[in-house]
Protein backbone atom coordinates (compact mmCIF):
# COMPACT_ATOMS: atom_id res chain seq x y z
CA UNK A 1 0.00 0.00 0.00
CA UNK A 2 3.03 2.21 0.08
CA UNK A 3 2.25 3.10 -3.82
CA UNK A 4 -0.66 4.59 -2.79
CA UNK A 5 1.33 7.38 -0.75
CA UNK A 6 2.53 9.10 -4.20
CA UNK A 7 -1.71 10.17 -4.45
CA UNK A 8 -2.57 13.30 -2.09
CA UNK A 9 -6.22 13.17 -0.11
CA UNK A 10 -7.45 14.91 -3.10
CA UNK A 11 -6.42 12.98 -5.75
CA UNK A 12 -8.01 9.90 -4.10
CA UNK A 13 -10.79 12.10 -3.42
CA UNK A 14 -11.23 12.81 -7.15
CA UNK A 15 -10.25 9.18 -7.91
CA UNK A 16 -13.43 7.84 -6.01
CA UNK A 17 -15.61 10.59 -7.19
CA UNK A 18 -14.76 9.26 -10.90
CA UNK A 19 -15.25 5.92 -9.94
CA UNK A 20 -19.14 6.42 -8.71
CA UNK A 21 -20.24 8.73 -11.31
CA UNK A 22 -18.64 6.20 -13.77
CA UNK A 23 -20.97 3.70 -11.91
CA UNK A 24 -24.25 6.00 -11.33
CA UNK A 25 -23.95 6.46 -14.90
CA UNK A 26 -23.82 3.35 -16.02
CA UNK A 27 -27.74 1.92 -15.21
CA UNK A 28 -29.06 5.14 -16.10
CA UNK A 29 -27.38 5.44 -19.51
CA UNK A 30 -27.38 2.01 -20.71
CA UNK A 31 -30.85 1.48 -20.73
CA UNK A 32 -31.70 4.17 -22.56
CA UNK A 33 -28.83 3.53 -25.24
CA UNK A 34 -30.43 -0.18 -25.37
CA UNK A 35 -33.95 1.63 -27.24
CA UNK A 36 -31.71 2.41 -30.19
CA UNK A 37 -28.99 -0.47 -29.90
CA UNK A 38 -31.82 -3.55 -29.66
CA UNK A 39 -33.24 -2.62 -32.63
CA UNK A 40 -30.42 -2.50 -34.55
CA UNK A 41 -28.67 -5.61 -32.66
CA UNK A 42 -25.73 -4.12 -31.86
CA UNK A 43 -24.44 -4.62 -28.09
CA UNK A 44 -25.79 -1.63 -26.10
CA UNK A 45 -22.67 -1.80 -23.68
CA UNK A 46 -20.14 -0.75 -26.74
CA UNK A 47 -22.81 1.65 -27.94
CA UNK A 48 -22.82 3.14 -24.21
CA UNK A 49 -19.26 2.45 -23.05
CA UNK A 50 -17.64 5.80 -23.86
CA UNK A 51 -20.16 7.63 -21.58
CA UNK A 52 -19.62 5.65 -18.24
CA UNK A 53 -15.26 5.42 -19.76
CA UNK A 54 -15.18 9.11 -19.93
CA UNK A 55 -14.23 9.19 -15.99
CA UNK A 56 -11.42 7.27 -16.48
CA UNK A 57 -10.04 9.68 -18.83
CA UNK A 58 -11.55 12.39 -16.51
CA UNK A 59 -9.65 11.70 -13.50
CA UNK A 60 -6.37 10.64 -15.87
CA UNK A 61 -6.12 14.16 -17.10
CA UNK A 62 -7.47 15.67 -12.91
CA UNK A 63 -4.57 13.56 -10.79
CA UNK A 64 -2.22 13.64 -13.41
CA UNK A 65 -0.64 10.77 -11.84
CA UNK A 66 0.55 7.13 -13.06
CA UNK A 67 -1.75 4.91 -12.04
CA UNK A 68 -4.85 6.94 -11.35
CA UNK A 69 -7.23 5.41 -14.12
CA UNK A 70 -6.29 1.87 -12.93
CA UNK A 71 -7.54 2.84 -9.66
CA UNK A 72 -10.66 4.05 -11.13
CA UNK A 73 -11.16 0.47 -12.89
CA UNK A 74 -10.20 -1.35 -9.82
CA UNK A 75 -12.37 0.58 -7.60
CA UNK A 76 -15.08 0.53 -9.51
CA UNK A 77 -13.97 -3.61 -10.19
CA UNK A 78 -14.30 -3.78 -6.12
CA UNK A 79 -17.54 -1.74 -5.39
CA UNK A 80 -19.40 -3.90 -8.22
CA UNK A 81 -18.55 -7.39 -6.74
CA UNK A 82 -18.82 -5.96 -2.96
CA UNK A 83 -22.16 -4.71 -3.76
CA UNK A 84 -22.74 -8.42 -5.26
CA UNK A 85 -24.01 -6.42 -8.51
CA UNK A 86 -22.84 -8.78 -10.79
CA UNK A 87 -25.05 -7.85 -14.27
CA UNK A 88 -24.67 -10.35 -16.85
CA UNK A 89 -21.18 -10.63 -16.68
CA UNK A 90 -20.77 -12.51 -13.32
CA UNK A 91 -17.01 -12.77 -12.18
CA UNK A 92 -15.75 -11.84 -15.31
CA UNK A 93 -16.84 -7.58 -14.04
CA UNK A 94 -13.51 -7.73 -11.90
CA UNK A 95 -11.82 -8.13 -15.50
CA UNK A 96 -13.98 -5.40 -17.23
CA UNK A 97 -13.44 -2.94 -15.49
CA UNK A 98 -10.33 -2.89 -14.13
CA UNK A 99 -8.30 -4.01 -17.68
CA UNK A 100 -10.19 -0.36 -19.85
CA UNK A 101 -8.36 1.89 -16.32
CA UNK A 102 -5.21 -0.15 -16.96
CA UNK A 103 -4.98 0.20 -20.69
CA UNK A 104 -6.24 3.80 -20.69
CA UNK A 105 -3.22 4.04 -18.22
CA UNK A 106 -0.98 2.49 -21.19
CA UNK A 107 -2.29 4.61 -23.77
CA UNK A 108 -1.83 8.25 -21.67
CA UNK A 109 1.81 7.23 -20.98
CA UNK A 110 2.10 8.38 -24.73
CA UNK A 111 0.82 11.92 -24.19
CA UNK A 112 3.00 14.32 -22.20
CA UNK A 113 -0.30 17.14 -22.23
CA UNK A 114 -3.61 15.42 -20.65
CA UNK A 115 -5.45 18.76 -21.44
CA UNK A 116 -5.93 17.83 -25.13
CA UNK A 117 -8.54 16.32 -26.91
CA UNK A 118 -6.57 13.95 -29.04
CA UNK A 119 -5.78 12.83 -25.25
CA UNK A 120 -9.35 12.79 -24.19
CA UNK A 121 -10.56 10.86 -27.41
CA UNK A 122 -7.87 8.43 -27.50
CA UNK A 123 -8.07 7.06 -24.01
CA UNK A 124 -11.97 6.75 -23.97
CA UNK A 125 -11.73 5.24 -27.17
CA UNK A 126 -9.39 2.53 -26.23
CA UNK A 127 -10.63 1.56 -22.84
CA UNK A 128 -13.75 1.52 -24.41
CA UNK A 129 -12.48 -1.16 -27.05
CA UNK A 130 -10.74 -2.97 -24.53
CA UNK A 131 -14.45 -3.15 -21.98
CA UNK A 132 -15.88 -4.18 -25.39
CA UNK A 133 -13.58 -6.84 -26.47
CA UNK A 134 -13.56 -8.42 -23.28
CA UNK A 135 -16.96 -8.87 -22.97
CA UNK A 136 -17.89 -9.59 -26.58
CA UNK A 137 -14.91 -12.52 -26.58
CA UNK A 138 -15.48 -13.85 -22.92
CA UNK A 139 -19.18 -12.84 -21.95
CA UNK A 140 -21.19 -12.55 -25.29
CA UNK A 141 -19.22 -15.24 -27.32
CA UNK A 142 -20.13 -12.97 -31.15
CA UNK A 143 -19.45 -14.37 -34.32
CA UNK A 144 -16.86 -11.93 -36.23
CA UNK A 145 -19.86 -9.74 -38.27
CA UNK A 146 -21.55 -8.86 -35.02
CA UNK A 147 -17.88 -8.37 -32.93
CA UNK A 148 -17.13 -5.95 -35.69
CA UNK A 149 -20.12 -4.26 -35.36
CA UNK A 150 -19.72 -4.00 -31.72
CA UNK A 151 -16.10 -2.48 -31.95
CA UNK A 152 -16.90 -0.50 -34.36
CA UNK A 153 -19.82 0.94 -31.73
CA UNK A 154 -17.82 0.77 -29.45
CA UNK A 155 -15.22 3.01 -31.14
CA UNK A 156 -17.88 5.66 -31.82
CA UNK A 157 -19.15 5.82 -28.82
CA UNK A 158 -15.16 6.18 -27.33
CA UNK A 159 -15.11 9.11 -29.81
CA UNK A 160 -18.38 10.67 -28.43
CA UNK A 161 -17.34 9.84 -25.09
CA UNK A 162 -13.86 11.76 -25.38
CA UNK A 163 -15.20 14.79 -26.43
CA UNK A 164 -17.69 14.70 -23.72
CA UNK A 165 -14.72 14.33 -21.33
CA UNK A 166 -12.13 16.92 -22.41
CA UNK A 167 -15.09 19.38 -22.66
CA UNK A 168 -16.52 18.37 -19.04
CA UNK A 169 -12.60 19.16 -18.43
CA UNK A 170 -12.42 22.55 -19.66
CA UNK A 171 -15.43 23.61 -17.75
CA UNK A 172 -14.31 21.97 -14.72
CA UNK A 173 -10.66 24.48 -15.31
CA UNK A 174 -12.91 27.24 -15.99
CA UNK A 175 -15.03 27.44 -13.14
CA UNK A 176 -11.82 26.47 -11.04
CA UNK A 177 -13.15 23.41 -9.73
CA UNK A 178 -10.00 21.65 -10.16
Amino acid sequence: MSWLRKYSSQDLLYIAIMSALGLAAKPIITPLIHLFSAPLMIPGGSLAGGLYMMWIALTIAIVNKPGAGFLVGITQAIVMLSLGYFGNHGAVSLISYTMPGLMAEIVSLFFRNKKTLPFHVLVVTVANLTGAVIVTIIVMRLATIPFIVSLIAAAISGIVGGIISYSMYNKLKKYRII
